[in-house]
C-alpha cells in the first residue's frame, strides 16, 4: 500500500512538473547524420573499458537493456547493475555493494578500470563510490543521466503533500535538497581523481528540479541536451532510451567532443 501510494504521488508530481517545463535556448542543431561504426571502432570498443550501466531508484535491470543493447552494438562489453532493494535504501550502503560488483566485473574481464553510465540515483551511488570509497582507481569515465547531484525539489514535495519525510524511503530523504548526505557528498571537489566526468540533463526532466541540480562542478563536462537540440523533448526515464542522449554517451566514452545527433532514434 505504501509503495502504491508513493508511486501515485510521485507520478502526479512528475506530471505537474512536466507540464511546467522550461523553454530551451535556441541553438543550431548538430549534424543529423550518424557516424558509421567501422570495424576499427568495434575493435577499439572491445579493447576499451567494460561499461557498467547503473540503474536508478526503482529501476529494474530490464529497463536499462535498451541502453545496454546500444552499447553492445557498438562493441562494448556491457553490464547492468540494479541497485540493491531497487535503490530504496541508504545510498552509501548501495555504493558499498556497487564496489563489490565493480571488483567482480574487473576480475571477470581482466580490465584494470571500468566506465560507468549511471541513471538518476545510480549517479549518486557511483559518485559516492568514487569520492568516499576510493573508487577513482577503478573507474575511467563517469557519465550521469538525470542524476540529482545537488538534490531535487520533488523529494521535498513528497513531504509537503503530507507523506512525511519521503514516506520513509531513505534514498528519497537523501536526495532532498539540503540533506546531510548531499552536503557530505558535495563538500570539496566534485570530480576527484583522474576520472573524466560527464553529466547529461534535459529541460523536461520531471523528477530532477531544478534541472541545473543535475550538474557537477570542478571540471566536469555538463551537457544540456536542448542547448544543442532545442526541439528535442526528453523526460527523466527517456534519458536511457533517447537516441540523442545516447550519442552524447557514446562521445563521452571515447573522450570525444560534445556533438549530439539531434535526429537520432
Amino acid at each position: 500500500m505504501l509503495l502504491r501510494k508513493t508511486a501515485l504521488v510521485v507520478a502526479l508530481v512528475a506530471a505537474a512538473l512536466f507540464a511546467s517545463g522550461g523553454t530551451a535556448t535556441a541553438a543550431a542543431p548538430a549534424d543529423p547524420t550518424p557516424a558509421p561504426v567501422t570495424p576499427e571502432a568495434f575493435a577499439a570498443a572491445a579493447a576499451a573499458n567494460p561499461v557498467i550501466v547503473v540503474g536508478g531508484l526503482s529501476g529494474v535491470a530490464v529497463a536499462y537493456e535498451p541502453m545496454a543493447a546500444r552499447l553492445r552494438a557498438d562493441g562494448y562489453r556491457t553490464f547492468i547493475y540494479q541497485l540493491p532493494g531497487l535503490g530504496l535504501g541508504d545510498i552509501p550502503t548501495s555504493a558499498r555493494a556497487f564496489a563489490t560488483y565493480i571488483d567482480q566485473v574487473r576480475a571477470s574481464t581482466g580490465a584494470a578500470t571500468v566506465d560507468v553510465v549511471a541513471h538518476s540515483e545510480g549517479g549518486l551511488v557511483s559518485r559516492y563510490y568514487l569520492k568516499r570509497l576510493g573508487g577513482t582507481a577503478a573507474i575511467g569515465r563517469y557519465v550521469s543521466l538525470g542524476t540529482p547531484q545537488y538534490g531535487t525539489y520533488v523529494a521535498n514535495i513528497v513531504a509537503f503533500l503530507g507523506l512525511g519525510s519521503c514516506a520513509g524511503i531513505v534514498a528519497c530523504q537523501q536526495m532532498t535538497i539540503g540533506s546531510a548526505f548531499l552536503a557530505d557528498l558535495n563538500a570539496g571537489d566534485d570530480t576527484p581523481g583522474a576520472v573524466r566526468y560527464t553529466t547529461i540533463r534535459t529541460l523536461q526532466d520531471e523528477l530532477v528540479r531544478p534541472t541545473g541540480n543535475a550538474v557537477v562542478n570542478d571540471g566536469a563536462t555538463n551537457v544540456l541536451i536542448q542547448t544543442y537540440c532545442p526541439l528535442r523533448v526528453v523526460g527523466h526515464l527517456g534519458l536511457v532510451l533517447d537516441g540523442t542522449a545516447y550519442t552524447i554517451v557514446r562521445g563521452a566514452l571515447v573522450d570525444g567532443p560534445v556533438r549530439p545527433n539531434c535526429l537520432a532514434l
